[in-house]
């Protein structure tokens, strides 16, 4: 199997659960029901999911066993864009190519629907199938994504960023705030890969938690990039909305070069 069918699987198997997750809430609220479903099935790379499917596989983990984690983190992420858009945060109004949500529904339901993705996600970690001799492994993986979209991540990251919008800071700042924003979640990803192996290393655990780290800063650093130099039609959201709204990023800190 070549890389890009991979993918490709990855995001079928991905939203194939996501959509069976959302069609089994209850009808008491539709107009959330729909917010969240238009958060979480509108595109997306599903570039979490491919890293939990791809270390797991590497570790010889169950698919059926990655299932969870790779629903759960996309679950978070969703939450996180929502809340990111907001007006009271970066208040853009494109998404995935997409009108954001609080564009297309309104203020409230936007984060009344980041949060219940965010409840969501725990809900799932803790009601998914797991193989017999990984039910122990079960608050090990909800604890992962506590640590990693709370204070100590990307929470704490997202307030790292606002406080340094507009100001100087240095290049470690820099790179622990996107350690933080960006990259635990990514780092969360494999490291709920590892918890669901049951052969690997303390050597190889921190390979793996060191590469986790590496990538999730490259992709950071990407991104910033790409709002530089990238067209808005093509990246599904505002392009130049760092600079117009005076973020750190690596190019206004190294240059672009």
């Amino acid at each position: 199997m070549n890389l890009s069918t991979f993918q490709q699987n990855c995001r079928d198997r991905v939203n194939h659960n996501l959509t069976q997750t959302l069609n089994a809430l209850p009808e008491h609220s539709e107009t959330l029901k729909q917010a969240m479903k238009y958060a979480l099935l509108t595109g997306g790379k599903r570039i979490r999911p491919f890293l939990i499917y791809a270390l797991g596989k590497m570790l010889s983990v169950k698919e059926k066993d990655l299932d969870g984690p790779a629903a759960a983190i996309e679950a978070i992420h969703a939450y996180s864009l929502i809340h990111d858009d907001l007006p009271a945060m970066d208040d853009d109004n494109l998404r995935r190519g997409h009108p954001t949500l609080h564009i297309q529904f309104d203020e409230a339901t936007a984060i009344l629907a980041g949060d219940a993705l965010q409840t969501m996600a725990f809900e799932i970690l803790c009601d998914y199938p797991l193989s017999k001799e990984l039910v122990v492994k079960r608050i090990e993986l909800v604890k992962i994504i506590c640590q990693a979209s709370g204070y100590n991540g990307m929470c704490g990251g997202q307030a790292m960023d606002l406080a340094a919008t507009d100001q100087h800071i240095s290049q470690q700042q820099l790179q622990e705030l996107h350690d933080k924003k960006t990259g635990a979640l990514l780092s969360a990803c494999v490291e709920m890969s590892i918890a669901l192996s049951t052969d690997v290393t303390s050597q190889n655990r921190q390979h793996l938690m060191d590469f986790a780290k590496t990538i999730g800063l490259a992709f950071q650093v990407q991104d910033d990039i790409l709002d530089v130099i990238g067209d808005s039609e093509v990246l599904g959201k505002p392009q130049g909305s760092d600079q117009a709204q005076k973020k750190s990023t690596y190019p206004a800190m190294l240059g672009l070069e």
